[in-house]
């Protein structure tokens, strides 16, 4: 039972990935500072999808489903496992990853008007406030 939560946590934590991935921008709306680790994150993202880097969360959750007994992802992995198929058509893998990528960019391009923004702001507030 134990290798099952092991693999249950490995799929949630690769869930909770692809939401980062795909939603995590929106954060740096908020707290700039965010935009590093999206960065770093999304940057392995586009390793794994151009480059066919292999995911650690993959073969953590082979690795405990084999141990408690059932059959590991297939070669293609996670998403055409949990995703491709089961939540839209496998002939729509492109425009999902183009969809992805569109809304990472819109997000990171909202957050630089929120900082442009935040920063014409304080700069009007600190202008009022010099001595003459």
């Amino acid at each position: 039972m134990g290798y099952r939560l092991i693999a249950d946590a490995a799929m949630l934590l690769h869930f909770g990935f692809l939401c980062y991935v795909a939603l995590g921008g929106f954060l740096v709306w908020r707290f700039p500072q965010a935009i590093w680790p999206h960065l770093a994150v999304c940057a392995y993202a586009l390793g794994i999808i151009d480059f066919q880097w292999q995911c650690p969360l993959t073969g953590v959750e082979n690795w405990a489903r084999e141990q408690a007994g059932l059959q590991g992802l297939p070669p293609s992995g996670f998403i055409d496992h949990y995703l491709t198929g089961v939540v839209y058509p496998e002939s729509y893998l492109a425009e999902v990853q183009f969809a992805v990528g569109v809304v990472v960019a819109l997000s990171w391009l909202g957050a630089l008007f929120w900082l442009v923004r935040r920063r014409r702001t304080a700069d009007k507030q600190g202008e009022g406030t010099g001595s003459r």
